[in-house]
């Protein structure tokens, strides 16, 4: 019996573990359940764990899960005026841009339009026409074009002490 309450416990432990809460307030809500869209607009405010992001308007798509039957989350897009916070592998990014795309799946975030990102603990920051971070695998990309190319800002200690 001991046993079986010790298995029960450690199992609801995972899947509570596995459950994030999501918070959004915003000015305006509206769902479309026959395409699994619902969308946010004006001054939205989303937080999840440490993870914050504002924007204009918010559109969320979601899927019906082929096992449990349940709806399931997998994607948001964040559109004009975005501002985020996100926490990956104890690295604080804090950035910008016209538009954020968020897959929940992969983990990662693709930034569009006078894009800018700043990783805090190292005091590195890049700007770009289009960011793109892996907040699993911490691996980021940025891409610029040939009028406005990416800049990068590293400080850089010299070992003078002076």
């Amino acid at each position: 019996m001991i046993k079986y309450i010790i298995g029960l416990f450690l199992y609801s432990s995972l899947l509570f573990a596995q459950t994030q809460k999501l918070i959004i307030d915003a000015n305006s809500f509206e769902a479309n359940d026959v395409k699994n869209i619902t969308i946010f607009k004006g001054n939205v405010k989303l937080k999840m764990s440490r993870d914050k992001l504002s924007s204009d308007k918010l559109k969320i798509y979601s899927k019906i899960d082929s096992i449990s039957k349940k709806k399931k989350f997998f994607e948001y897009i964040a559109l004009g005026n975005v501002k985020f916070e996100i926490l990956s592998k104890n690295k604080l990014y804090k950035g910008r841009g016209n538009n954020l795309k968020y897959n929940l799946a992969s983990g990662q975030y693709i930034i569009t339009g006078n894009a800018y990102l700043e990783e805090t603990t190292e005091a590195r920051e890049v700007y770009g026409d289009i960011i793109s971070i892996n907040k699993l695998t911490s691996i980021a990309k940025v891409k610029g074009n040939d009028k406005k190319p990416i800049r990068f800002i590293l400080n850089i200690e010299n070992g003078n002490k002076e």
